[in-house]
């Protein structure tokens, strides 16, 4: 098994100068650790690199939990995408033997008429996911500590439930590593060099392969740019907050699933996780934030995010205190219509790009993985790739 970098001189990379992998990987986010996975799995020397020494906070895919589900509407295409993550995580716990989703289900609701209710409920019954759709009435009686307004539908995707975020990111890279993959961890890449051989200029020497995939997560936005790629990413800080009950253990994942909701006005998009982290707490999050430059998120104002939280929690969850316990944070990247960006670079047909991720694609990263691993190979993914193509952004321009 290959070792993780963690310390070594920059003599270990002038020792590897003679090496050129099938693959290399920018970015052990989940993106990339999952595309590496793949690449490793099916026999490619492959090299996954890693700007921050690992285990880290700084990225969007830490923490130990995030939502899973079925139900999208109206990006279908990502119902479709989810039947493969499904089944890649349960190989993925076969392989670790540790229990990586909790099959809690999730909730969705919103007015009647909004897209993302109808839309999931449309996707949930065109391709045959169990789920109950019912109104506010019989959502009091199932879930009484809910308060949502009449005119509100909801629908209980039966499949959804809870990721165990950071033992899948580590499972991941352990069965990488297993497979014969190379991790080497505090690493930034400096630079990327194009060809038949690309090489990759890090601040401890220079890789190189017949192929990159860069899973750059919010430096996407900073480093695709100085390629030729100028595609429209926003990195945003996202408020991560945990909430406490004022009695009892209604919140608990035995008693409630996953959830997310659709106000239908503004920016009031909000996804929530049942007790499972923190003993007590129910993870409650604006599904928006402030945009951010990654290495400078910290000095950023998010006070209007705590307060719009707040005034949700307080309208629809009065069982919670009206102030969170606990606040951490991480970043999204949106591109404008929230869809990935997965395709390979417009001249460099070795090079290939994973962006904008758009704070909904950890739990397709297992599918993601295998697509980007292929698009690595030359070899041509089973989904519509249309909505992840680089040149939709530019469709109309001269």
């Amino acid at each position: 098994m290959k070792t993780h970098n963690t310390g070594y001189s920059a003599k270990l990379n002038m020792s590897n100068q003679g090496i050129i992998y099938d693959a290399i990987v920018v970015g052990a986010g989940i993106e990339g650790s999952s595309t590496a996975y793949h690449l490793a799995k099916s026999g490619k020397k492959t090299l996954l690199l890693e700007q921050f020494p690992l285990p880290h906070s700084r990225g969007s895919s830490h923490g130990q939990s995030r939502i899973t589900r079925k139900a999208y509407g109206p990006q279908e295409h990502y119902t479709i995408m989810m039947e493969e993550s499904y089944r890649l995580t349960d190989v993925l716990e076969s392989e670790c033997g540790e229990q990586l989703f909790i099959n809690c289900g999730c909730l969705a609701f919103g007015p009647k008429d909004h897209p993302f209710v109808s839309g999931a409920v449309e996707a949930l019954s065109r391709h045959g996911a169990p789920h109950d759709v019912f109104n506010v009435e019989e959502q009091r009686r199932r879930y009484p500590y809910l308060a949502l307004p009449s005119d509100f539908k909801v629908v209980l995707d039966k499949t959804g439930g809870l990721l165990r975020a950071d033992k899948i990111l580590q499972a991941f890279q352990k069965q990488f590593q297993r497979f014969g993959g190379t991790l080497l961890d505090g690493e930034p890449m400096l630079d990327l060099y194009p060809g038949d051989i690309v090489s990759i200029k890090t601040t401890k020497g220079v890789h190189r392969a017949r192929s990159v995939v860069l899973a750059l997560g919010a430096w996407a936005a900073k480093f695709l740019p100085r390629i030729g790629v100028n595609v429209p990413l926003e990195p945003l800080k996202i408020t991560v907050c945990y909430w406490e009950e004022k009695n009892g253990k209604h919140f608990s994942i035995e008693n409630f699933p996953t959830f997310m909701s659709e106000s239908g006005t503004g920016n009031n998009t909000i996804y929530g996780l049942p007790s499972e982290e923190y003993p007590g707490l129910v993870k409650i999050c604006l599904h928006h934030g402030p945009a951010i430059d990654p290495d400078n998120r910290d000095g950023v104002d998010n006070q209007w995010v705590l307060d719009t939280i707040k005034m949700i929690v307080h309208t629809h969850f009065p069982t919670l205190e009206k102030e969170p316990r606990i606040v951490e944070t991480c970043i999204y990247t949106n591109t404008p219509d929230k869809d990935f960006i997965l395709d390979l670079h417009p001249s460099w047909k070795n090079v290939v790009i994973a962006a904008g991720f758009s704070g909904h694609g950890f739990k397709l990263a297992p599918v993601v993985g295998k697509v980007l691993s292929q698009l690595a190979t030359g070899q041509k993914p089973a989904y519509d790739m249309s909505h992840f193509k680089i040149d939709r952004f530019f469709k109309n321009k001269l």
